[in-house]
């Protein structure tokens, strides 16, 4: 499903269909300390119903799923979701997975303890949607929004990949990330109260055919290029990793995570 949003890359056109095999095969790329931080506030556990928004591929409740919740995933992408749910069948995890923007979602209300967004929230239209997830939660439920994105100028690996990813996708807005708290919209704090935030680095190891697919499958390079300058960028990312980079080393990143509990 192709997608136009004059917020993100100025408009340029993205398709997450295109990308999905790599996707599922290079981005679940998250160390257990992201996944400890979520456990560790007692979020996304045994005993709680919870709803990933922008899922994917499936990543936050599969490799969640051994905590106990009850996960279900949704996507805008088709695509994805077919990922997903091969993923999860091949590991026997019965996560319930729909093929639906958040926007359009539909749930009975009061019937998640924790909503998750993870690497996706940016994407909502969230007049429309910080009322519906506040419905969906139950009294006294969370939202927990996710993130983690590469530090390019702090990391000559990832900087000098972004730099070739501008090259071919000049309004890519995903470059030059710092550290910073999620951003959450105003319209968030009618529905919601912070709880929490926390923002941290973590060193995510790769090689060099592991960096090469997740630069591949971000959305500036496999989702929004043609097959013409795919190619091109391809070469020329490989011929860039081979003079700067060893055959295993590790990026640095850093995380954050925002909770929002319903009033």
């Amino acid at each position: 499903m192709e997608i136009t949003d004059v917020r993100i890359d100025a408009g340029k056109a993205f398709d997450w269909g295109r990308t999905s095999e790599e996707y599922a095969k290079y981005r679940d790329i998250y160390p257990q300390e992201f996944y400890k931080k979520i456990v560790d506030r007692g979020l996304c556990i045994e005993g709680q119903k919870v709803l990933d928004l922008g899922t994917g591929t499936g990543v936050l409740p599969r490799n969640m799923y051994k905590y106990g919740a009850e996960w279900t995933g949704t996507d805008i992408s088709p695509e994805q979701i077919d990922q997903a749910r091969m993923l999860a069948d091949t590991a026997d995890m019965k996560i319930e997975f729909q093929a639906v923007s958040a926007e359009d979602i539909d749930f009975p209300d009061e019937t998640f303890d924790i909503i998750t967004a993870c690497q996706c929230f940016w994407y909502f239209d969230h007049d429309k949607v910080m009322p519906k997830l506040a419905v969906l939660l139950k009294p006294k439920g969370k939202l927990l929004i996710l993130y983690m994105a590469w530090l390019p100028y702090e990391d000559k690996i990832a900087g000098a990949s972004e730099e070739l990813v501008l090259k071919y996708s000049p309004t890519w807005s995903g470059a030059g990330e710092t550290r910073h708290p999620i951003w959450i919209p105003d319209i968030a704090y009618e529905y919601f109260d912070m709880e929490d935030h926390e923002e941290f680095d973590l060193m995510v190891p790769f090689t060099k055919e592991s960096w090469h697919g997740r630069m591949r499958a971000c959305r500036g390079v496999g989702a929004s290029l043609s097959e013409k300058e795919l190619v091109k960028w391809d070469k020329e990312h490989r011929e860039l990793l081979e003079a700067i980079a060893p055959e295993q080393f590790e990026v640095l990143h850093y995380a954050a995570l925002t909770i929002l509990r319903k009033r």
